[in-house]
């Protein structure tokens, strides 16, 4: 049965591009995006209060789906490597009922946490290759939110997140998507690196709760192209 799956999958993705480069023309409509990105990532958390403090390596899978030329969903599978210490924070005193250990009082920290997130893009200009009567630009910064699901390798704990950003993405060539994505994700956990309110500030909603941002360079291709005889949009 999975191999079927499988093979239903291969076949989808082989007349996808055989349809692709059947219909292409300079003024065409596609209907989905693939592809990834790589960068850095950091976590805010109980050991670092730096929006980009101690970055790690970070990446992403992504498929777009446009809505029209200024709007899009997007969903993204994205790891990052995460690590930190108390070692350089200020006034860090352990919760009695964490046990003011040494352990804890040297506590650090070094994994992956992984990410699915579906987000709305918000477009500033119509995106397109050629301008046409559409006045399509080829170089277009947008903004993004959504909703997400996280899960921490570090503490083998999982949250939701709200991931909001903002990015640029420029036309290389006909299919060709090159961009740079930026998004800060909340969280809904405050154990994500392991350490749960070492200076026992209560919770509540996004407050004392640990996120993380990204900063991706990230490249897709064109695939699925409307019909190139029927309204575009």
């Amino acid at each position: 049965m999975q191999y079927r799956w499988v093979l239903i999958f291969a076949v989808w993705v082989l007349s996808s591009f055989q349809q692709s480069f059947a219909q292409d023309d300079d003024d065409a409509v596609y209907r989905l995006e693939l592809g990834g990105g790589v960068g850095v990532g950091s976590m805010l958390n109980d050991c670092n209060a730096q929006l980009m403090g101690n970055s790690s390596v970070a990446a992403t899978l992504i498929a777009r789906f446009p809505l029209n030329p200024r709007m899009a969903v997007k969903t993204s599978l994205g790891f990052m490597q995460s690590k930190g210490d108390v070692a350089g924070v200020k006034q860090f005193y352990p919760a009695a009922t964490n046990g003011a250990t040494p352990q804890t009082m040297n506590f650090a920290y070094d994994g992956s946490v992984f990410d699915l997130s579906v987000m709305y893009e918000l477009h500033f200009l119509p995106y397109g290759f050629l301008p046409t009567y559409m006045g399509y630009s080829r170089i277009v910064p947008y903004l993004q939110m959504g909703l997400g699901a996280t899960y921490s390798g570090i503490s083998q704990r999982g949250a939701f997140n709200v991931p909001l950003g903002l990015g640029v993405k420029y036309k290389l060539a006909r299919r060709w998507n090159l961009g740079l994505d930026w998004r800060i994700h909340f969280t809904t956990s405050d154990v994500l690196e392991g350490l749960d309110a070492p200076m026992k500030i209560k919770s509540s909603g996004f407050k004392n709760k640990d996120h993380y941002s990204q900063l991706l360079l990230t490249l897709t291709y064109d695939l699925n192209p409307k019909c190139p005889t029927c309204n575009k949009y």
